[in-house]
């Protein structure tokens, strides 16, 4: 009965008027509190965002470029004029430049190639500005372009390509809306240093083929097509802030005609294949072995400007043109192929050679060894596209053409090409 009467009391006190009151106003206060607390903290995330979009909440040094927002890129504003400039060596030839590239990278790094591999090497910087070094793994390719870099006295860069990379934002970066800034990747800074530098800019895309190149590398392609490098632009922002770097205009980079691009490729189950647009427009390096060690003589870093290297380049071209003997059976062969085959150099391709084989010559080879490496590279390698099984028969032919336009056994890299081929299809 005791309990039934405190219950009843409870009751009692729970359904008074003023019970009511007093909870129905600590609900309304609860109600306050947490509309005053949500109310606060978006003011405080306001004032927040507004501070990034400012920079009030950097340090000194980076309130120097407030308002960009490109941090980087705007640094490099200030920074550019002050440096240095370089020093480049004007009384160097090219068979000289390849000696000394060679004797360098041994002597210095111990990084050790073929004389042949160094004159491919610095002829196929001369015909384009994108370069395939493909081969087994271990054999030095990354370690070639880099020894370049610190030949010249500028480092090479080196980006290693991501699997999941589409568009040329994996290569430039891209603008973030929230916080008001460009996330600048290290290719753009570099492309916008060496837009104000002279020197021999050199971009190693490191394991190119472990995503499609002719999907982020697409534009790069195209423009690099552009006979005049001072039209070659990259759209890198839909539009243009007052406060932008001096080198971004209009929201576009120029691509700098001082650099070259120089992929690394390994052809296994993890690489996707490289397309003939891609190959088409590249040199290629094949480096399938490693060479043996020698003992160099010291020799230092040699600065050589791009203008310079192209100089000696057009100068090779004048003073070392493709023989008439050679071009004649180069044009028989051609025929012979697009009889055959329907394969045809095609005018990319019969330009580079033109170009290639006498940089070459002046690297201290010889004009059939050229051919014979281009050759190998860039048209016999589309015969490995077709159906060997119905093709097979004429090979041994093809090898014959060759022996009698340009002497017995004398193509062996040709040659090599086309049996290899005739034994695996």
């Amino acid at each position: 009965m005791n309990l039934l009467a405190d219950m009843q009391s409870i009751w009692d006190v729970v359904t008074s008027p003023m019970f009511i009151i007093i909870y129905i106003a600590a609900l309304v206060l609860l109600m306050i509190s947490v509309i005053v607390t949500v109310m606060v903290n978006e003011y405080r995330f306001s004032a927040f965002v507004k501070r990034l979009e400012s920079g009030e909440d950097k340090s000194d040094g980076e309130k120097e470029s407030r308002g960009s927002r490109f941090d980087m890129l705007t640094r490099l504003d200030a920074e550019l004029p002050a440096r240095t400039p370089t020093a480049f060596a004007d009384d160097v030839s090219l068979a000289e430049f390849c000696d000394m590239f060679r004797n360098f990278a041994a002597g210095q790094l111990h990084l050790f190639y073929d004389i042949g591999i160094i004159r491919e090497f610095v002829a196929g910087l001369a015909v384009s500005h994108i370069l395939i070094l493909q081969g087994m793994s271990g054999t030095g390719k990354t370690s070639l372009a880099f020894a370049f870099g610190e030949f010249v006295s500028n480092p090479s860069t080196v980006i290693p390509v991501q699997p999941m990379w589409k568009d040329r934002s994996d290569l430039l970066g891209y603008y973030n809306e929230f916080t008001k800034r460009f996330n600048e990747t290290q290719l753009l800074q570099k492309m916008y240093e060496a837009n104000g530098r002279a020197d021999m800019f050199i971009t190693i895309l490191d394991e190119m083929n472990i995503a499609r190149v002719e999907y982020y590398f697409a534009e790069f392609l195209s423009l690099l097509e552009i006979p005049d490098p001072q039209s070659r632009f990259l759209d890198v922002v839909s539009d243009h802030w007052q406060d932008d770097p001096k080198g971004i205009k209009n929201g576009r980079i120029r691509l700098p005609d001082n650099m070259w691009f120089l992929g690394t490729a390994n052809n296994d189950d993890s690489t996707f294949a490289i397309s003939d647009k891609v190959y088409d427009r590249a040199m290629i390096i094949n480096i399938d072995s490693k060479s043996e060690p020698f003992i160099a003589p010291a020799c230092r870093p040699l600065p050589v400007s791009a203008r310079r290297f192209v100089e000696l380049a057009d100068k090779a071209v004048g003073e070392h043109p493709v023989t008439q003997t050679t071009f004649e059976n180069l044009r028989k062969i051609d025929k012979y192929l697009a009889d055959n085959y329907h394969i045809s150099f095609g005018n990319r391709i019969m330009k580079q050679i033109m170009a290639y084989v006498p940089v070459y010559v002046a690297c201290g080879g010889e004009e059939l060894d050229a051919l014979d490496d281009i050759l190998a590279k860039k048209v016999l390698r589309k015969l490995a596209t077709q159906n060997m099984t119905y093709r097979k028969a004429g090979l041994e032919t093809l090898c014959d053409t060759f022996n009698e336009y340009f002497g017995a056994e004398r193509m062996t890299r040709c040659l090599e090409t086309i049996r290899r081929l005739a034994r695996n299809g």
